[in-house]
Order: C-alpha cells, then sequence, then structure tokens
C-alpha cells in the first residue's frame, strides 16, 4: 500500500464485497499486521461506517448499514453505471426524476474528469411517459415482497381491499407490475402498481409458491401476451408483403420476423393474442399481402374484410 488512505480504501472495498473477513485474511490481502488493521477499521469507524466486530478465534470484520450515509466507494466502472442509471431513471415509470437528477448532478459533480467525459459520451434521452408510480408505494410494496409479508390494499376507483401474497416487482415498458397470489380468487394475478393505494400491514407471513415456469418477468410477459405459461403469442401466422422490408420495419414489434423477398416484397412473421388482431395487424401497414397461413388467420381475415366493407357500406 502507497499509504494509510489508500490502505483504508482498499479495506473498504473489500468490506463491500465480501460480507464476512476474518482479519488475519484482511491483513494478508492489505500486506500489514493485524494491529495496522485493527487501526484502519477504527478509522473507517470514525469517518461514519459502521464496521462490525465478529467473534472467534481470530476474530473478524463485517461492514453494517448505518444510520447515516456515509462516503461512498465506487470503481470507475461503478461511478459510470450509477450515472448512467440516474440519467435513464425518469423512463423507469417512478415518480423520481427530480430526484434522479439533483443525485446526478451529486454523482457528476464529484466524478474525476476523465470519468464525467466517459458519462458525458453517452447522451440517453428519456420519456417519462403518462404512468407515474409514487415511489412510496413502490418501495412499501417492495418491502413486502421482500419480507414475504401479505399485502393488503385498494386498487384503482375499487374501494373493496385486495389480499394477496406479493412475490415479484416487475418493470415493463415504463411502468411497474406486482407479480402476486391473490388470495381471494385463488389465482396469479398482475396489478399495476400506480393503481394500488395500501391500506394498513397485515404482518401477515406467508411461505412462496412456486412461480410458474420460475421467471416472474417472463410470466408477466406471458400475461400480456394471454398465456397462461410461455412467454409466447398463441396466435402466429406469417403473410408476404407487396413492400420494401425497409418500409415495414421500423412499425413492428421487437418480436416479428421480417424477411426480405426482393426490392419490393417481404415476409413477415408474428404474433398476437387472437387470429383477428392478428388479421388487423397484418392489413395495418396499408399494403397489398397475401397470407401464407395458418388457415385461422385466413378466416380472420376474411371476417375483417367482411366487417370493414360492411362499415363502409353504413
Amino acid at each position: 500500500m502507497a499509504g494509510p488512505s489508500s490502505r483504508m480504501l482498499a479495506l473498504l472495498s473489500l468490506l463491500q464485497v465480501h460480507r464476512d473477513w476474518p482479519g488475519d485474511e484482511l491483513a494478508g490481502r492489505l500486506d500489514v499486521s493485524p494491529r495496522t488493521v485493527r487501526r484502519d477499521v477504527e478509522r473507517l469507524r470514525d469517518l461514519g461506517y459502521r464496521v462490525e466486530s465478529l467473534r472467534g478465534p481470530a476474530g473478524g470484520y463485517r461492514l453494517g448499514a448505518g444510520s447515516d450515509l456515509p462516503p461512498l466507494l465506487f470503481d470507475d466502472d461503478q461511478a459510470v453505471a450509477i450515472a448512467l442509471a440516474l440519467a435513464v431513471a425518469p423512463a423507469s415509470g417512478a415518480d423520481i426524476a427530480e430526484s434522479a437528477a439533483r443525485a446526478l448532478a451529486t454523482v457528476r459533480q464529484v466524478m474525476p474528469a476523465r470519468l464525467r467525459a466517459r458519462m458525458d459520451a453517452v447522451r440517453a434521452v428519456t420519456t417519462t411517459g403518462r404512468t407515474r408510480t409514487d415511489p412510496d408505494v413502490l418501495v412499501a410494496v417492495t418491502e413486502a415482497v421482500h419480507l414475504r409479508e401479505v399485502l393488503r390494499f385498494g386498487y384503482g376507483d375499487d374501494e373493496a381491499p385486495r389480499h394477496v401474497e406479493p412475490h415479484a416487482v416487475v418493470a415493463r415498458n415504463g411502468r411497474w407490475y406486482l407479480l402476486d397470489w391473490d388470495l381471494d380468487r385463488q389465482d396469479w394475478r398482475t396489478h399495476r402498481i400506480d393503481r394500488i393505494v395500501p391500506r394498513l400491514r397485515t404482518r401477515v407471513v406467508f411461505v412462496p409458491r412456486a412461480i410458474p415456469g420460475g421467471d416472474p418477468s417472463a410470466f408477466v410477459s406471458a400475461r400480456f401476451k394471454g398465456s397462461d405459461h410461455d412467454d409466447v403469442w398463441p396466435c402466429v401466422g406469417t403473410a408476404v408483403l407487396e413492400a420494401p422490408a425497409g418500409s415495414i420495419a421500423p412499425y413492428l414489434p421487437d418480436d416479428a420476423e421480417l424477411e426480405a423477398l426482393g426490392p419490393d416484397r417481404c415476409r413477415l412473421t408474428r404474433g398476437s393474442w387472437s387470429w383477428e388482431a392478428l388479421a388487423a395487424a397484418v392489413a395495418a401497414p396499408a399494403v397489398d399481402f397475401t397470407v401464407e397461413g395458418p388457415d385461422e388467420l385466413r378466416a380472420a381475415t376474411a371476417a375483417l374484410a367482411d366487417r370493414l366493407r360492411g362499415a363502409s357500406a353504413r
């Protein structure tokens, strides 16, 4: 170590990475004596870090959570990651845009010039959208998930209380969702957190259930696609469009597949929650097309054509 300051930073970095450190192992890592480690630990405590001593033959140390926020230590990559996360925070759906902007200004101010240059090289333009989630509600719901505590809340304009076992909080397209087991309906449900109105804590602990498929994000995504289990569209079809692939691609969802068949033709494969909705999506680009299959999509396209002819006649 070049000196006490550098050694203390190295010690703090080790304590932040590993929960429990035997004193001898810390001394070996820092190439100092156990007595020096004890002295550096005391200096960290004087700076506000809550370093706890561990009992045992060799003793040891653990970095605990304190009542105050002491100075934090990040390496270069962590500092840039935090700054970029704060920059895009307004797009998360949580109503923290102002707080994130102030935090970003604080972090950027204390960054070395080399790190500010790295951060400024990535300019993120974000849209906040119309849906904002109260951060206090988001924290309360997330805490209930962590504590495995039954959650009681009103939902939107419905004042009847819901009773659920909260299992996961999922961010999707700028909104936050709670994946839970609804105790009244005895089924899995997703609730938008911006519509949740928490009631008094129940303090009733539950045993977590196995989420179908094991992945909360995939399960919520599957529900949005009209599926109860697999994260796939229940209706998938293919059509050939009489238009260049480049003119169609900007208007397609990420999970659609587009194959160029020449300068003025392309093959589109995409899914939807119903055949009728899929037929409308295929027809949306307003170009001539031919349905390749399956038969359900052909029938839905014919039915859509009949409805449109009837609407125009009326």
